[in-house]
């Protein structure tokens, strides 16, 4: 893939992100990777994962927790979007795609709501 496509879908992804940061421990914010965590702890010290954006060898990872820890977030997603899962809360882009970053802003938005109304973030 080509590193200007690469970095123009990284940017795309990390601005979903990039409003929750303020309400959570940002962990990584580098040139390959924007990782957050909740404030809160699950157990034994350990963080919530929320979300992150990293380079791949050949794709952009989108990664959203609250989607695996609450499926029903996943209720109405486009095919579209569907194609670009891996596993229960990866999505993996090769190219811009407009339309699914503002359906996967959507699901991030909702994702951030269910994680606030569960307590994981203040």
């Amino acid at each position: 893939m080509d590193a200007a496509i690469q970095q123009e879908i990284f940017q795309a992804l990390k601005k979903i992100l990039e409003p929750y940061a303020s309400k959570m421990d940002v962990k990584a914010d580098t040139d390959e990777s924007f990782y957050l965590d909740c404030k809160k702890e699950v157990k034994k010290g350990y963080p919530m994962f929320f979300g992150a954006v990293r380079y791949g060898k050949t794709y952009i990872s989108y990664y959203l927790m609250p989607v695996y820890s609450q499926p029903a977030l996943l209720e109405g997603m486009s095919p579209e979007l569907k194609k670009r899962m891996q596993g229960k809360s990866c999505f993996n882009f090769k190219k811009s795609e407009p339309e699914l970053f503002k359906e996967l802003n959507q699901l991030t938005k909702r994702g951030f709501e269910t994680f606030r109304k569960d307590g994981w973030i203040d």
